[in-house]
């Protein structure tokens, strides 16, 4: 296999590194790392988007494998939640990815904006949200609350993917009455699933650019480990604090994107 190593110049690696570190870190607090891997992979010369999309999913993985493991060791989420929401996420990404190879994502991008809005509205506006965990679901409506949630978000992970893991953070929080950091520790096992969901339609497509996607990867590695580290450390109020920023900086990115596919 050519993995493309002799291609690589010094800035192309640089910033490969560092937005790999810096996607890792924040998809370890609250996800939406996507809005600094895809920018910069867009900026690989000759890279096409399909290309950009599944060199990010190989990279991202690395990053929410390593943020899981912390947060689990660290956190202990409830497994019997977070697995099955996981495996319907992940089907619901493979589904996604087929999806947004035949559709293009300007279609979803007003819907979104409009849907971030009012996730951070209903954030900044209910600042006890996601303080403590309060279950609002008991017995098998939890799980079918957590399924939906998994396959709803995992389906927009394969599609389009920037703000998944931020959309499901929120989602456990909101819909299942999640405290944000018990909430970022299961969205980070759903988000795994969802980044190897999308692999496994793209792996089969060569749409990868494996040099790119492994150093992606090991430096997703190593801010996915520090991030969940902070999140921890720090607790819920900080974690909703990061995820408000992430949330707007998603909404000011899709909106300009918006902006100039529309009234450019």
């Amino acid at each position: 296999m050519d993995f493309g190593l002799e291609s690589l110049q010094l800035t192309t690696l640089l910033l490969i590194v560092l937005a790999g570190f810096g996607a890792g870190w924040v998809d370890a607090v609250v996800g939406g790392g996507g809005l600094i891997q895809l920018p910069a992979l867009l900026l690989v010369p000759g890279i096409t988007p399909v290309q950009a999309l599944a060199t990010n999913k190989l990279g991202s993985i690395f990053g929410t494998a390593t943020s899981a493991v912390t947060y689990y060791r660290r956190v202990g989420p409830d497994l019997k939640t977070a697995l099955p929401m996981a495996a319907i996420a992940l089907a619901g990404s493979f589904g996604g990815a087929i999806l947004a190879a035949n559709l293009p994502s300007t279609v979803f991008k007003p819907i979104i904006v409009t849907a971030l809005v009012a996730v951070a509205l209903f954030t900044a506006l209910k600042p006890d949200v996601g303080g403590i965990t309060a279950l609002r679901h008991e017995g098998r409506k939890h799980y079918v609350v957590a399924c939906m949630i998994g396959a709803v978000i995992g389906f927009y992970d394969g599609l389009i993917g920037p703000g998944t893991g931020s959309f499901l953070v929120i989602a456990l929080v909101s819909a299942m009455g999640y405290a944000f950091l018990e909430a970022s520790a299961k969205a980070k096992i759903v988000n795994m699933a969802t980044n190897a969901g999308a692999l496994m339609f793209f792996l089969p497509h060569g749409s990868i650019l494996w040099a790119h996607g492994l150093l992606l990867g090991l430096a997703n590695m190593a801010g996915g480990y520090l991030g969940a580290r902070t999140a921890v450390k720090q607790g819920s109020r900080f974690v909703r604090v990061v995820f408000l920023a992430v949330v707007a900086a998603l909404i000011v990115k899709l909106g300009y994107d918006v902006w100039q596919e529309n009234f450019a």
